[in-house]
């Protein structure tokens, strides 16, 4: 589901500091994520749960959609059990496909696979695969995905997933990402429209120094997050660090200009 994807959300806001320069195309190296803040969902007596999800997640796990309310990305939940090691989540909104998620425990319970697909408002596909260590004992008699989780790496993304395209302008910033998420914002600390992305409403850009935005996104006025993006003396590379305020969550990642 797409709020698997909230820290690779933020690439969006990748700037380019008012110099030419920096304008054109990075690509976001997967590999190099560093992660804080658990995830938590478990399967209890045939009812799926999502407790670090937003909206917490309560439906039934028998294969059939089950409503949810309060997402901007999906408005029913479809739970299947595979096996004892796995279940397939499928988000809806109006009867349409936004994103699908596998979850795959090791037969030792210790760690889940989370092979993830979404489709965008404007019919982009993309998909990402995350791999997390679980944080105290295997469950005994449940699924073994159930249980709290450390994201420890991104193993694979679609190139769409980590590319964004950026022009400077007089006094702030243009983007677009490989999703079709855009916006255009200065550098005065105030909101401007997000667009192609239903959970980030708006956006606001500080220039902290010549080499170091701040970022912050809202949804309808809450700020969900804030990413500080600073620019090495190379010229060539990001460093971006993610404080995800929805998830209570951290990320840090390095970006390469193609």
């Amino acid at each position: 589901m797409k709020q698997l994807l909230v820290a690779l959300c933020i690439l969006a806001g990748i700037p380019a500091i008012a110099q030419s320069q920096f304008d054109g195309t990075w690509r976001l190296n997967p590999q190099s994520g560093e992660f804080k803040g658990h995830d938590k969902y478990y399967l209890k007596n045939g009812m799926w749960y999502c407790d670090t999800c937003h909206p917490k997640v309560e439906v039934k796990a028998d294969g059939q959609p089950h409503s949810v309310a309060g997402s901007p990305y999906y408005d029913t939940v479809t739970v299947h059990v595979l096996n004892d090691n796995a279940v397939e989540l499928v988000a809806e909104k109006k009867g349409e496909l936004t994103g699908d998620t596998k979850l795959t425990a090791s037969d030792d319970g210790k760690t889940v696979k989370a092979e993830s697909h979404f489709i965008t408002q404007g019919g982009q596909k993309g998909d990402l695969t995350m791999v997390s260590d679980r944080v105290g004992d295997v469950p005994g008699s449940t699924n073994k995905v159930s249980g709290v989780w450390q994201t420890r790496k991104m193993e694979n993304a679609s190139e769409n997933v980590t590319q964004v395209t950026f022009k400077a302008t007089d006094d702030g910033l243009s983007m677009k990402d490989g999703t079709g998420d855009s916006y255009t914002a200065k550098f005065d600390g105030k909101d401007y429209p997000y667009k192609g992305d239903p959970g980030t409403t708006s956006v606001s850009l500080k220039k902290i120094d010549a080499n170091t935005i701040e970022e912050t996104d809202k949804r309808n006025g809450k700020v969900i997050s804030v990413s500080r993006m600073t620019v090495q003396p190379d010229g060539k590379t990001m460093k971006i660090a993610v404080d995800d305020k929805l998830n209570n969550q951290t990320a840090n990642w390095t970006a390469e200009k193609e």
